[in-house]
């Protein structure tokens, strides 16, 4: 792995901008060839001299459409055509949205601010199986990543989304399945790792914000979040080389951050925190995940800085990053289905 420092040295000479802007001019791109990497972060994205880059997960996509074992039925609705910003909507089969309107889940892939999108397979199934057993509206947001989209876009494409259902409220927005299916007195965000992240602050947003009573968030939920900070927290080793690779993914992803304390990153520096919107919280974090230990301490700082809700945090043992998208059969994973299912339904 490319050192934090070498990384950061590379990037400060590229003046701090999206790296397929760079100038086959410069002095560092005209002293290697084309092929020399100037970017590696390992799981996530090779960057080259010339410009070009490699993404290395959740590359693959999955069509839309109906699921066969489920009956959910997903398609791609268009958000904001100039961005361009895109989501993918799921709605569970037919004979189980006949009684009233269902609960609207925002949900947020993760990837670092870099990889993944709402196309993903193993996300795309996640999501036929959430939608399923929770009887539950998604909106899987297709927000932009780095490097063409430095952080804010990916918050500001996801509120941009938030927005756009709201003009659903009284059944008159532009997409049918919104007006017809979903209750937006009844809304949630979620989301995996950046995801996470993103459902964090989008709650905040709404705590903090005027959406005019257009939708009425009532609780978030954070599986395996994507937090750091300076100061190590629980069992953290403070010497980790982990440190130096979350710092490598966020300066990729966020190139005019303030550091490991950016409120973006660190919301025990946010003073905004007690504003979090929604009654609820719910937090997964697992034993093997070199993140487990913020998502413990993001329900201290959540406890301690005044905010009136509930918060639940899980840990599931044996078990690493994200690890309920690759296998959904786990007894784990099913577990924690139900727990999103009794969370939204109770």
């Amino acid at each position: 792995m490319m050192c934090y420092r070498m990384f950061m040295a590379m990037w400060m000479a590229m003046c701090l901008v999206p790296i397929a802007t760079v100038s086959p001019n410069s002095v560092l791109i005209r002293s290697l060839s084309p092929d020399d990497i100037v970017v590696y972060i390992p799981n996530h994205i090779i960057v080259y001299r010339d410009g070009r880059y490699e993404k290395l997960i959740d590359c693959d996509t999955t069509p839309a459409g109906i699921d066969p074992s489920s009956g959910v039925q997903s398609k791609d609705v268009v958000i904001l055509p100039d961005a361009p910003l895109s989501a993918r909507l799921y709605i569970p089969k037919p004979q189980n949205r006949l009684v009233k309107k269902l609960p609207l889940l925002f949900y947020y892939h993760g990837g670092g601010f870099i990889c993944g999108t709402a196309a993903e397979p193993n996300t795309h199934n996640f999501l036929n199986l959430i939608a399923a057993e929770s009887n539950a509206i998604i909106v899987s947001v297709d927000y932009r990543t780095a490097p063409d989209n430095h952080i804010p876009t990916a918050y500001d494409d996801s509120w941009e989304a938030i927005k756009w259902a709201a003009q659903h409220v009284d059944g008159n927005g532009p997409e049918s399945w919104l007006n017809e299916y979903a209750d937006l007195g009844h809304v949630f965000f979620a989301g995996v790792s950046s995801g996470a992240n993103i459902a964090h602050q989008m709650a905040i947003r709404v705590g903090s914000e005027n959406l005019g009573g257009s939708i009425n968030l009532e609780g978030i939920i954070l599986l395996h979040p994507f937090f750091w900070g300076t100061t190590s927290v629980g069992s953290e080793d403070p010497n980790s080389e982990y440190i130096e690779y979350v710092e490598m993914i966020w300066t990729f992803a966020f190139p005019e951050t303030s550091g490991l304390d950016d409120p973006f990153l660190n919301p025990a520096m946010d003073p905004k925190l007690s504003n979090l919107g929604g009654s609820k919280v719910l937090v997964y974090v697992a034993e093997l995940d070199d993140l487990r230990n913020r998502g413990w301490y993001y329900k201290y700082i959540l406890d301690q800085s005044g905010w009136k809700g509930k918060i639940n945090v899980i840990e599931d043992k044996g078990v690493g990053h994200a690890y309920f998208l690759s296998d959904p059969s786990l007894e784990s994973t099913q577990a924690m289905r139900t727990n999103i299912s009794t969370f939204i339904n109770t």
